[in-house]
């Protein structure tokens, strides 16, 4: 999700569904290493969706965990590894249509030695819509495609139906985040989430919104767009 050119040519045909995934579903050439992850790792830690959930989503990971979060489009992986690295006692599950990005998570979490992960490649929604109520204490967001032009608005990931997902699969007290370089995607984001009424914006200054999180690890689209001049939006989202 991170970076993707909607005009280059190269997405399949995709069916217009808000919130749905459109782009490219690979890039270049995967290194030979690369090829084996996608082969081997890959499914051993693959969430099988063609079962229903569990009601405990701690049972999804081979070592205990205490709660569970997810990462939507988690590009290269580097935030997703690095929370998982470091929060040993939280299970993440995390979500990547790019092929590439799935498979350079793959390295991280092979040369980490991570067992808190369980991954899905493919559409987002499809694990919002598979995922139990109430099961998860967190949802990270971060440099979703804002898909710039006018038309293509309704492809934005952030819509009132991935919104509703979010309020059914959240806790109470749990949290989204979402992190953009884009004011108006920020500016989107905020109206939809306070319109909903499940959730609540708990920011009192304006460094709540413009510094990242303590735990943040930043990503390489986020280098790309301070070294481009953009400044990168925080906004934190409690459930109600």
């Amino acid at each position: 999700m991170h970076g993707k050119n909607p005009d280059d040519g190269k997405a399949p045909a995709a069916p217009e569904r808000s919130g749905a995934f459109f782009g490219r579903r690979k890039g270049k050439r995967l290194r030979s290493h690369q090829a084996d992850l996608i082969e081997t790792l890959l499914p051993r830690l693959a969430l099988d969706l063609t079962k229903p959930a569990p009601a405990d989503l701690r049972t999804l990971f081979a070592v205990g965990v205490e709660e569970v979060r997810l990462e939507i489009g988690f590009g290269g992986g580097e935030h997703f590894v690095d929370q998982a690295a470091h929060q040993p006692a939280a299970g993440f599950l995390g979500v990547e249509a790019f092929v590439n990005g799935m498979a350079k998570a793959l390295a991280a979490i092979e040369r980490e030695r991570l067992s808190n992960v369980r991954l899905h490649l493919g559409d987002a929604t499809d694990i919002l819509a598979w995922l139990p109520a109430a099961a998860l204490t967190r949802i990270d967001l971060l440099y979703p495609d804002p898909w710039p032009k006018r038309r293509h608005w309704k492809r934005r990931f952030v819509q009132e139906n991935s919104i509703a997902a979010f309020a059914r699969i959240l806790r109470p007290g749990g949290e989204f985040r979402f992190a953009t370089d884009i004011p108006d995607y920020a500016a989107w984001t905020l109206r939809r989430l306070l319109a909903c009424g499940d959730f609540s914006w708990d920011a009192q200054a304006a460094a709540d919104w413009q510094r990242p999180w303590r735990d943040f690890e930043p990503t390489r689209y986020e280098a790309k767009a301070r070294r481009e001049g953009r400044r990168p939006c925080y906004l934190t989202f409690r459930r109600l």
